[in-house]
């Protein structure tokens, strides 16, 4: 059933996206970890990325009611057991579990979990022991975690069990979890769709990470075909109450065990919709590779944006007398900095971090020992954002289009030949005779700092790329999910069609 994982262009599409992780984890390290650090960045903000951030395989997080088959899941997706495994019609998972690759089988205890640097979960110490004391790695030799792990977490409770206290912060462990993870996928039995307190605060809090989540109605094979519709139906409308988007998330509609259905009477349906769910999963590596530039690109702009905020207020500070009295009055006056700011070096003004956090922040802080501005810092992170990070957005994207079988460019629908290619051939990265930013920036309707994605489209030409392609390539240079871009963000995006425009080409025409 998972065969998938063991194809030779599975495998390769895999290894390209991890050779992408590690130029960026060069490019970070070398361009903007010294500008974060010349500037006590990692003081005001997040700690430095380490290389479990780049070097972490993505990640599945299961969330669901109790005996909605989460564990169970996971073994299908497995086709084994698991140490640590234990599966019941009542709550049995009463801790977290991040199913993981290793060489051997065994357990590592959250304790010991939180120290190891190669593991992503040190910042989970801050939930306490009680947390820790119920969260645990479970390693598999399986060649599927080869290329993915899944956290397994409790069943979600409903009645009376939900306000027995866990003693810890169920809900921020989730959430830090949901921030973090490439795929959250919400379990539901067919058979019992009422949705907890719990369940129903967890799910409010996703707001900001619908991209990631996709539903499960499992065990479905226990209802005829006229039930399963009513149930679906029931699903979706429950759902459209907690979602505060305008579409529901694709439900995936099957019985994920290893056993015989119940009724053949919806296999056909089973299996494509199986089929789905592990395509979608194919994806996960080139999602994570994605959602890891995107981290970089926005610590890098507010890095670039911190740097000159502190060296503004070190450069407003007196020499002398009455600093006190200055600091205080500059931290008061700080909307009116950043507003100095903005004008002069044409920021957004969602470049800029949390007025009243960094008020707080900077009360912490001696102003006289902030770092002069370095233009060398920032002109490094400059040219990582319009050179570096193009390059390696578009290898993500060409990893999918040199492992993609050869019928998706037959000449007609989303994937048409291409016609016509010459929108960006004037546009090459590294060639400044040819790219002005500053031109292509002041020639486009910007409005503080942005402008929205439908107005660059009709502003620019289109590029001859499948429309999927270009839908995926938009948003993600769409780093803050606002449908606007900055001045960045479109730099980005153009040239990253400089480079996939051509490539598409000789795939699309090899003999041309």
């Amino acid at each position: 059933m998972f065969s998938w994982i063991h194809k030779d262009e599975v495998i390769k599409m895999v290894d390209m996206y991890e050779a992408v992780m590690g130029r960026l984890k060069k490019v970070y390290k070398t361009k903007v970890f010294p500008l974060e650090s010349n500037y006590q960045f990692h003081d005001f903000h997040s700690p430095a990325l380490d290389d479990p951030d780049f070097d972490a395989k993505p990640m599945i997080l299961l969330v669901g009611q109790y005996s909605t088959g989460k564990t169970t899941f996971i073994r299908y997706l497995l086709e084994r057991d698991f140490p640590g495994i234990r599966i019941g019609p009542e709550p049995t998972t009463d801790g977290f579990i991040a199913v993981m690759y290793g060489d051997t089988d065994g357990t590592i205890p959250g304790n010991a979990l939180v120290v190891d640097p190669k593991k992503p979960f040190r910042p989970l110490s801050k939930f306490g022991n009680a947390f820790l004391n119920r969260f645990q790695c479970s390693q598999v030799n399986s060649t599927v975690l080869k290329g993915l792990s899944v956290i397994d977490t409790p069943g979600i409770l409903s009645g009376e069990k939900q306000r027995v206290d866990r003693g810890y912060e169920f809900t921020g462990v989730l959430e830090w979890f949901a921030e973090r993870v490439d795929r959250i996928i919400l379990l539901f039995d067919a058979h019992k769709l009422d949705i907890s307190d719990e369940f129903r605060e967890f799910i409010q809090s996703l707001h900001g990470y619908d991209d990631k989540i996709r539903l499960i109605l499992n065990k479905a094979d226990l209802v005829d075909r006229q039930q399963l519709m009513k149930v679906l139906c029931s699903l979706m409308w429950s759902l459209g109450q907690e979602f505060s988007i305008s579409q529901v998330p694709r439900v995936y509609i099957g019985t994920y065990w290893d056993q015989p259905l119940h009724s053949d009477a919806n296999r056909r349906l089973f299996e494509a919709e199986e089929q789905d769910l592990f395509s979608d999963l194919v994806s996960l590596s080139r999602d994570s590779a994605l959602r890891k530039l995107q981290k970089v690109i926005r610590r890098a702009r507010l890095a670039k944006v911190h740097a000159y905020l502190v060296s503004e207020l070190r450069n407003l500070m007196p020499s002398l007398l009455f600093k006190e009295t200055a600091k205080k009055k500059l931290i008061m006056q700080l909307n009116e900095v950043y507003d100095k700011l903005r004008k002069t070096h044409k920021f957004a003004p969602d470049d800029f971090p949390h007025l009243e956090e960094m008020q707080e922040q900077l009360q912490q802080h001696d102003f006289t020992l902030f770092s002069k501005l370095n233009l060398k810092d920032v002109e490094a992170v400059n040219k990582m954002i319009v050179e570096d990070i193009p390059v390696l957005v578009a290898e993500t994207f060409l990893a999918d289009m040199n492992t993609a079988k050869e019928d998706i460019l037959a000449d007609d629908g989303a994937y048409g030949g291409v016609r016509n290619i010459t929108l960006m051939k004037k546009v090459k990265p590294g060639d400044k005779d040819n790219y002005n930013c500053s031109k292509l920036i002041n020639s486009l309707p910007f409005s503080n700092g942005k402008i929205s994605i439908a107005a660059a489209k009709n502003e620019m030409h289109k590029p001859e790329l499948p429309n999927c392609v270009l839908d995926k390539v938009w948003a993600t240079c769409d780093i803050d999910k606002d449908g606007m871009l900055n001045a960045d963000e479109l730099i980005i995006a153009v040239r990253v069609f400089s480079i996939l425009v051509p490539e598409y080409a000789k795939k699309s025409h090899p003999s041309q």
